[in-house]
């Protein structure tokens, strides 16, 4: 590889790469457009399935064209019969589906077993046919992208701006059936006639990949984007943006580096491109990142922790002191440690941890105060406990003598919406939760009792 072809490559100058680049980056931003559909519906091998039953259709239709004098290794042709038994394929999975116990991997895996067999045989057949060569359909199935000419590159790009059109059209729609057809269905949606269309772009997509990555490897082309760009965002639209993008790139680094290295098979290449970009985003996506999701972790065991301090220390104020207003004064920390249970080494860390966000401060004499800002932020985190456990009781029929560990577990994800909508909901003045006493005397009947 010189300098002088990899910017020839990256800039598409010559006429053979820019076909297949061009064309297999159109393919793989549709695919990944339409596979986030397939992956929201749950239905991401049923695409395996469609893939494998388009194969006979492929011998077929060379057959049927050699026969009437055609060519019969011409792409509209052999991509129509393709259309055809892939279609017949996904039908009688669902026939399997809905008229048997059986599951459907179960189905799946016998019409994509039988139907790949099928067309494996088929092809044999059709070498034989007199006077015409079948050399190059089993192209089919690895993928020939480097063999792509201009009319391959028109026909593929039709069809994926039809595809692409549709999908848009009836984004709607196909949102409602992928996240709760069964409303859909109560509301009088055609969910049959969705699921068809959604099966028909997916069978489109799929006899077009054939060209590019061949029947085995075009599952990879609609299932990776999608399922990279999950781990990035919680909303459809963006997914639907991202997941096309990855399917452009994967098909854009794929046929690129196949470039490059001319013994490298570019169907292969793109889906190695596709799995490198899934891992990146499994490790470092936003929304759903393993990466990510630890330092959240983290995160709310720091928010826990320090919460567990403070209304420790706040609810020992209260216990010491039956005068209010409420006295901000230093704690013995033999109290702190027998309030709560704490694991070992447990305690000192969240006390360093306080002190560093300055929270609590340490007395000569070894006793701890609240900070003005702890004192403040230990009395809400108290309050909300509070409010917490009165509505479980009042609308949970939660015991009072379980209530406490209950409102433990959620209290730590209460926002300030919520809050006031539990005032609301329970109709209490401020004062009255505040109260050091006043919920676990009234409402509860016993004495707060803060140790887990």
């Amino acid at each position: 590889m010189t300098w002088e072809l990899l910017r020839e490559t990256l800039l598409l100058e010559q006429y053979n790469t820019r076909l297949p680049v061009l064309g297999v980056a159109f393919l793989g931003a549709t695919a990944g457009l339409v596979g986030s559909f397939l992956l929201l519906r749950k239905q991401s091998l049923l695409g395996d399935a469609l893939s494998h039953a388009t194969l006979p259709g492929i011998g077929i239709a060379f057959a049927i064209m050699s026969t009437m004098g055609f060519n019969g290794k011409s792409l509209p042709g052999l991509l129509l019969g393709a259309t055809i038994t892939g279609l017949l394929g996904v039908l009688l999975v669902l026939a399997i589906r809905k008229t048997t116990r059986l599951k459907d991997d179960a189905a799946m895996g016998i019409v994509l077993s039988v139907f790949f067999g099928l067309g494996v045989a088929i092809l044999k057949m059709v070498e034989r046919i007199p006077g015409q060569s079948a050399a190059g359909l089993d192209g089919f199935i690895y993928g020939k992208t480097a063999s792509m000419v201009w009319s391959d590159f028109i026909l593929i790009t039709v069809i994926l701006i039809v595809t692409t059109a549709i999908t848009i059209a009836i984004l709607k729609e196909l949102t409602l059936l992928c996240f709760d057809a069964d409303f859909a269905s109560a509301q009088g949606w055609p969910i049959l006639r969705l699921d068809i269309i959604l099966m028909a772009l997916v069978t489109s997509v799929t006899v077009v990949g054939l060209q590019a990555v061949g029947l085995i490897l075009v599952i990879a082309f609609l299932i990776t984007p999608p399922t990279a760009a999950r781990f990035w965002t919680n909303r459809l639209g963006w997914m639907l943006v991202i997941s096309a993008t990855i399917g452009a790139i994967s098909g854009w680094l794929g046929v690129s580096i196949s470039a490059l290295y001319s013994n490298l098979p570019p169907g292969a290449i793109i889906v190695i491109a596709a799995a490198i970009i899934f891992l990146f985003s499994m490790i470092f996506g936003t929304a759903r990142g393993v990466l990510p999701r630890l330092l959240r972790h983290l995160q709310l065991q720091r928010k826990v922790g320090r919460q567990h301090l403070l209304r420790s220390t706040y609810e020992i104020l209260e216990e010491t002191q039956q005068a209010e207003p409420l006295k901000n004064v230093p704690i013995d920390m033999d109290l702190l440690r027998k309030h709560r249970y704490w694991a070992k080494g447990e305690l000192s860390k969240l006390i360093r941890q306080a002190r560093s966000e300055d929270h609590i401060e340490r007395q000569p004499s070894g006793e701890l105060r609240l900070s003005e800002s702890g004192f403040g932020e230990a009395s809400r985190i108290t309050r909300n406990h509070r409010l917490w456990e009165l509505y479980l009781i009042r609308y949970a029929d939660i015991a009072p003598s379980h209530v406490d560990r209950d409102a433990d577990m959620v209290e730590h994800l209460l926002g300030a919406e919520i809050v006031h909508q539990l005032e609301a909901e329970l109709n209490l003045s401020k004062s009255t939760i505040d109260s050091p006493h006043t919920i676990a005397t009234t409402e509860l009947g016993i004495q707060p009792n803060p140790t887990i």
